[in-house]
């Protein structure tokens, strides 16, 4: 089993890094009290816990009793379990324009000055940030370079790194999906809905797709979406993004939509990228 332990300041980014090990596979443990983790270490281990990947993160909540961390991380590696802990810090510059703009409370600051938790929780963390294997400071990090780094350390096969597309179809006069990065709008193409023997079927049917795509204005228009696509996707992945939305829609969602969201989604896989494509309003009488 692997288990890592996150600490270090508040405000330094532990709840990213949270997020980042939960993308690959960490069974992550929020705000566990130091004097815990050994114990629930020897439970996971003797009880054939399904889980082979654990985080524990502990900070500051923890109140004085963060002390003894640096004692759980000494035990814990002189039994010679798979250990590894991350220790994150910031400026304090940083912090306290993190803290401004999340208008949280420091929980070594009290009813004081912010500055003076700071040096608080700085004072608390010294024994257990020199125990630490990584310190990273995020003070000038953007959330995908800390990506990268917790990816250098922990995923050796990098499979995440691969960026996630969801094509899906719909229709307008059901509402936009909300989650969509890129929308494109496709009701300017000729409607099957208004051929007799088209208007049941949807875009997954060979007539429907065959009356959409063949159209000189689909295959124009296919060419430039292809392109934009195509110079836009390693750019997405090279900031970091690990999941982009297209939306592609049409009035009902059932024909013109479907088709192009089809096309456009074996386009996209054959560049390599896992690629879902979904209709959410195909079926929908």
């Amino acid at each position: 089993m692997q288990f890592i332990i996150v600490t270090g300041m508040s405000g330094a980014g532990k709840s990213s890094v949270v997020h980042i090990l939960e993308d690959i596979g960490f069974y992550c443990i929020d705000n566990m009290p130091p004097t815990l983790i050994t114990k629930f270490v020897t439970l996971c281990v003797n009880s054939n816990f399904v889980m082979d990947k654990i985080a524990f993160v502990v900070d500051a909540r923890s109140g004085e009793r963060i002390t003894r961390l640096a004692e759980e991380i000494r035990e814990f590696k002189n039994s010679g379990k798979n250990c590894e802990v991350v220790f994150l810090e910031a400026s304090d510059e940083t912090i306290i324009k993190r803290y401004k703009e999340t208008r949280r409370k420091h929980p070594h600051a009290k009813d004081g000055r912010l500055i003076d938790g700071i040096n608080n929780e700085r004072r608390l963390l010294a024994e257990i940030r020199d125990a630490s294997d990584y310190i990273i400071d995020t003070s000038n990090l953007l959330t995908r370079q800390l990506r990268e780094q917790i990816l250098d350390l922990f995923e050796n096969e990098k499979k995440f790194e691969t960026l996630t597309v969801n094509i899906v179809s719909f229709g307008f006069k059901r509402g936009i999906p909300i989650d969509c990065d890129l929308m494109f709008d496709v009701r300017f193409l000729p409607n099957p809905f208004y051929e007799a023997s088209l208007k049941e079927l949807t875009g997954l049917d060979p007539a429907v797709r065959d009356y959409v795509m063949e159209k000189n204005a689909t295959q124009a228009f296919m060419e430039k979406l292809q392109d934009m696509i195509d110079f836009l996707l390693p750019q997405y992945q090279e900031e970091g993004k690990a999941r982009l939305v297209i939306g592609i829609g049409c009035t009902g969602g059932k024909h013109r939509s479907v088709a192009v969201a089809e096309a456009l989604g074996n386009f996209v896989r054959n560049k390599n990228y896992y690629t879902i494509v979904s209709h959410r309003d195909a079926n929908i009488k």
